[in-house]
């Protein structure tokens, strides 16, 4: 018996460092793909390229995720992860240009305005009297006659810097930081911290922050912060950094009520949360096809909903304290939002397949919005797990939304460290598509999607989710006549 354990435990730490190894190699290989990049001075004119090798990354990513998943690695597989994620940005980060979207320019002409003590919201890039505060090499093209989108958090950060180099440091080491706090999160819920190379080595978070600069890793790294502090028992805390979340992106606003139902659960903390993840998870979820079968919490007594008053305080004085300073906008607060949300499409699928129903824009919107609100009901009514919640509502979403920029799909990214779900995965990988309209664009034509590129970018993924919620189905079939009648 002695002689058999002793050969099983050489069998295990020899498919350990098999797993190691393989994790080093596939680093190896992404580290080649972005070092590549790195050489290139113009990824606007190589997009077709570009996007055959971020899928390739792809591929190599998901690999990497196949092996934190389902073998116990040690510390020098921790140190391969950690490595790679700051050796993968440190390659992008030179480039400057930018490639593949100009939002940087919009940031810096923003905190321009910011810096001049301009409100940015009365203003557009298109008055004569501010073209002095345009990058003269590379002019605002895009929303020129509308305000800014942003709210208050995010211009606060655009008004840090004053170079394009500088908002891509800034927005990578955010970014890192999202890394840290998902380390922390991990090691507060007893599960393997090498998960999180789910977020670390994803390429669409790589390519969004390092290589494009944009600013979305604010938000994500205030929500990934504010679901760490919920977990801890630091609650009044949390609604602080969702509240920041939503002053940097207003996707957040659709996760209140998700917190909430977290705070009212009493007795929820790390400890009852623990109970929730397994190393070996099974496959089958109704909704996602996550690697976790679907769980609802137990019903533990609720706090009464008045408890929740003071939440909803703290959250909403966050929110008045950060507009205060620009209150004098009055109406155009939200004009630029509301003109975005009103003729701006972009990467999007079912709100393209409303419209294509024969729906106008008007009607696609309100569809949206029940759909919204029904998702919003059943994860409250299945009494989900915060995370698995957050991943949930921001996937359904980015699947509904009438904008969905391949950078957008980087907020549920740090979900999937804790639950890996196959069709999402896939999905941040093939977002990478949503990147084709840029050689049309590069070359002075309208920034338009192909119906057939979309398809190949979202067709596997409802279709696996179709599978996955068929299978789902019926394995828990729903009550029987008979059941209801007895």
């Amino acid at each position: 018996m002695k002689k058999l354990r002793n050969g099983q435990r050489t069998t295990d730490r020899g498919r350990i460092w098999l797993a190691t190894a393989g994790l080093l190699a596939l680093a190896a290989g992404l580290g080649s793909i972005f070092r590549y990049w790195n050489g290139q001075s113009d990824l606007n004119s190589h997009v077709p390229e570009f996007i055959a090798l971020d899928l390739l990354a792809g591929v190599l990513y998901l690999c990497g995720v196949y092996l934190v998943e389902n073998f116990r690695l040690g510390l020098p597989a921790l140190l391969i992860i950690l490595a790679g994620a700051l050796v993968f940005r440190f390659y992008l980060l030179p480039l400057d240009p930018p490639p593949l979207s100009d939002d940087v320019y919009r940031y810096q002409w923003e905190g321009r305005v910011e810096r001049a003590h301009i409100n940015p919201y009365t203003v557009t890039p298109g008055l004569p009297a501010l073209g002095s505060f345009q990058d003269r090499a590379h002019p605002i093209e895009t929303a020129r006659d509308i305000p800014t989108v942003y709210p208050p958090a995010s211009e606060f950060a655009f008004s840090w810097v004053s170079t394009v180099s500088g908002y891509k440091r800034l927005f990578t080491g955010l970014d890192l930081a999202t890394v840290l706090v998902i380390l922390l999160t991990l090691a507060a819920l007893g599960k393997p911290l090498h998960r999180v190379l789910t977020y670390a080595w994803n390429p669409t978070v790589v390519v969004a922050f390092a290589l494009c600069g944009h600013h979305d890793s604010l938000a994500i790294f205030t929500l990934v912060t504010a679901c760490f502090l919920i977990i801890t028992q630091r609650r009044a805390f949390s609604f602080v950094f969702l509240a920041l979340s939503f002053l940097s992106k207003f996707f957040p606003a659709a996760l209140l009520p998700v917190f909430l139902a977290t705070v009212r659960r009493e007795g929820l903390g790390a400890e009852t949360v623990r109970g929730l993840y397994d190393r070996h998870p099974e496959p089958g979820n109704a909704t996602l096809g996550v690697g976790v079968k679907a769980t609802a919490l137990p019903a533990p007594p609720d706090k009464p909903v008045a408890a929740l008053w003071p939440f909803v305080t703290v959250f909403a004085a966050v929110v008045l304290v950060a507009y205060f300073p620009y209150a004098r906008a009055g109406r155009s607060l939200f004009a630029g939002v509301s003109k975005y949300a009103a003729i701006w499409e972009a990467n999007d699928s079912a709100f393209r397949l409303l419209l294509l129903a024969g729906n106008s824009r008007d009607q696609a919107k309100l569809i949206v919005a029940v759909a919204l609100l029904g998702l919003l009901a059943y994860v409250l009514r299945k009494r989900m797990e915060l995370l698995r919640a957050c991943l949930f509502v921001i996937a359904g979403l980015l699947l509904l939304s009438s904008n969905a920029f391949p950078w957008y799909f980087t907020w549920s990214i740090p979900f999937l460290c804790f639950y890996p779900a196959a069709p999402w995965l896939l999905m941040s990988v093939t977002t990478v598509l949503g990147y084709a309209p840029v050689v049309a664009y590069a070359a002075g034509q309208p920034y338009i999607h192909s119906p057939f590129i979309l398809a190949l970018e979202y067709t596997p993924v409802y279709l696996w989710l179709c599978y996955a919620g068929w299978r789902e189905a019926r394995r828990n079939p729903g009550p029987t006549r008979r059941d209801l009648k007895s």
